[in-house]
C-alpha cells in the first residue's frame, strides 16, 4: 500500500495544480454566476476521462458530480467536495470598499503564493482533489471503491428575506442539498475548505432573526420634530435603535461567552453580528421613520433551539422599553458528523506522511461558522472538513502554492485507504 500510495503522490504534477487552479479561479464566478466556471470544469472532467454529469435545479447554476470507479460495487465511497462560486458580487453594494478589487474576481502568482479569493476559497481545494483523482487514475492502480469529486454552488449563497417568494433565486439549497439528495451520496465525506490541516468533523448552526423596532408616534417632518429627551423615546427609529442595538451588543457578549463547546472535533465559538439594517428612505430624510429593521446573524452549537435564542434577545430589547418584534427568517442547525472514526483516521495518516505531524487541534473560527459539511452530517454522512488556510487570509486571501501541492497530496492518500 505505500508504495502505491509513493507512486501517485509522484504523479501529482505541482505545475499543473496551479495551472489548473489559475484557469478556474481567473473565470469569475460570484454567487449567483458559477455557469461559466461549472462548464470549465465540466470539460476537464470529460477531457481527463471522467464520468460526470449535471445536477440543479436551475439551467443557469448547477452542480457538477463526476466520478472514478471502484472495482467492487464502489465501496466503500469517498466524495470530495468544494464550492465554486465566490463570495464578493462584481457590482458596489454596502459591505464591501471596493468589491471589484482583481484580489476578488482573479487570481495569480506571487512569489511562492498564488492570490486571489477564488483560490483560497474554494477553487484551490477543488483544483487540489481534481489533481489527485487524476493521479490515481493515470497510475493504472484501481481502487475497490468510487471516488467521487463534486463541485457545488451557493455555499455563499444569498437567501430571501423580505421580498415576495421568487423575487431571489438563491437559497443554500441550490448547492449541496440539491447535491446529496439527487444522487451526490457517499459512504464518507471530505470538504476541502480551508482548515490550516487541522481535521474538523463539527460546525456551527447559524440563525437569521429580524428585528422590527416600532413607533407609535407619527413620522414627524423635521421642522415639528419634539425636544429631544433620550434615544429610546425619540419617535425616531433610527435614534431609537443605537439603544436597541447597545442591548443586542450586551446580550450577544454574555452569550458568546457562554455559549462555547469544547469538541474531539473541533472548539465551536459562537458569535452573533448585527450585519444589516433597514429604515427610513434618502429621497425623503425629512421624515422620522416609525420603523427600523435590524438582521441578526447568530451562530449557535450543534442542538441549540433557535427559539430559546429568539426569547434571549428579546428579554434584552423588554428591558429598553422599545416597541419591537422578532422574527426568525432562516434556521440552519449545526451538527457534528458520527462515524467519522476511520476518515479522521485516514486523513491523519495521509497528513503524516504529507506534513510529517499530526493534524493541529482546530479551534475558533474554523469550526464555528456554517459549512457545507453540515448538509451531509444531517443526511447520515460521515463527513469531515480538511485542507489549506490562508496564514494572511485578514489582509491578502492567498494560499501558498506548498499547502496546496500538500493537500493535493493529502487528498490522494486519502483516498487510497478509504476506497482500499
Amino acid at each position: 500500500m505505500a508504495a502505491v500510495a509513493d507512486d501517485v503522490v509522484a504523479r501529482i504534477n505541482r505545475d499543473e495544480l496551479v495551472r489548473l487552479t489559475l484557469d478556474i479561479c481567473n473565470i469569475d464566478s460570484p454567487v449567483g454566476h458559477e455557469r461559466a466556471v461549472a462548464e470549465r470544469l465540466e470539460e476537464w472532467f470529460r477531457a481527463e476521462g471522467f464520468p460526470v454529469r449535471r445536477i440543479g435545479l436551475l439551467a443557469e447554476r448547477y452542480n457538477l458530480l463526476a466520478r472514478l470507479p471502484g472495482t467492487a460495487r464502489g465501496r466503500p465511497s469517498l466524495m470530495f467536495n468544494g464550492h465554486m462560486d465566490t463570495f464578493a458580487p462584481s457590482h458596489p453594494n454596502l459591505v464591501h470598499l471596493d468589491p471589484t478589487r482583481d484580489e476578488y474576481h482573479k487570481a495569480w502568482v506571487e512569489g511562492s503564493l498564488l492570490v486571489g479569493d477564488g483560490v483560497v476559497n474554494d477553487k484551490g481545494p477543488i483544483a487540489a482533489f481534481l489533481i489527485a483523482a487524476k493521479a490515481i487514475k493515470d497510475s493504472g492502480h484501481r481502487l475497490t471503491g468510487d471516488v467521487l469529486l463534486s463541485a457545488v454552488v451557493a455555499e455563499t449563497a444569498y437567501e430571501p428575506c423580505d421580498g415576495p417568494p421568487g423575487e431571489l433565486v438563491d437559497s443554500k439549497e441550490l448547492g449541496a442539498r440539491f447535491l446529496a439528495t439527487h444522487g451526490g451520496f457517499a459512504d464518507y465525506v471530505l470538504v476541502a475548505e480551508g482548515t490550516e490541516f487541522g481535521v474538523v468533523w463539527i460546525e456551527a448552526g447559524k440563525f437569521w432573526f429580524k428585528v422590527t423596532l416600532r413607533s407609535a408616534q407619527p413620522a414627524f417632518y423635521t421642522p415639528y420634530m419634539p425636544e429631544r429627551t433620550t434615544p429610546e423615546k425619540s419617535p425616531n427609529m433610527i435614534v431609537a435603535a443605537t439603544v436597541a442595538i447597545d442591548a443586542i451588543e450586551r446580550w450577544a457578549a454574555d452569550y458568546e461567552r457562554r455559549s462555547i463547546l469544547c469538541s474531539p472535533g473541533g472548539e465551536v465559538r459562537p458569535k452573533v453580528l448585527i450585519g444589516a439594517i433597514r429604515s427610513g428612505e434618502p429621497t425623503r430624510p425629512f421624515l422620522s421613520p416609525q420603523l427600523c429593521h435590524l438582521y441578526l446573524d447568530v451562530r449557535a452549537v450543534p442542538g441549540q433551539n433557535p427559539l430559546d435564542l429568539r426569547d434571549g434577545i428579546g428579554a434584552a430589547l423588554a428591558a429598553t422599553g422599545i416597541d419591537h418584534e422578532i422574527e426568525l427568517y432562516l434556521s440552519r442547525p449545526g451538527y457534528e458528523a458520527k462515524g467519522v472514526e476511520p476518515l479522521v483516521a485516514a486523513v491523519t495518516q495521509a497528513h503524516r506522511a504529507v506534513i510529517g505531524s499530526d493534524p493541529v487541534p482546530v479551534s475558533g473560527p474554523t469550526a464555528s461558522m456554517w459549512r457545507d459539511s453540515n448538509v451531509f452530517a444531517e443526511l447520515g454522512m460521515p463527513v469531515v472538513n480538511y485542507g489549506p488556510r490562508s496564514a494572511t487570509h485578514s489582509f491578502k486571501r492567498a494560499l501558498t502554492i506548498d499547502s496546496l501541492y500538500q493537500a493535493a497530496c493529502v487528498y490522494a492518500r486519502t483516498a487510497l485507504t478509504i476506497c482500499g
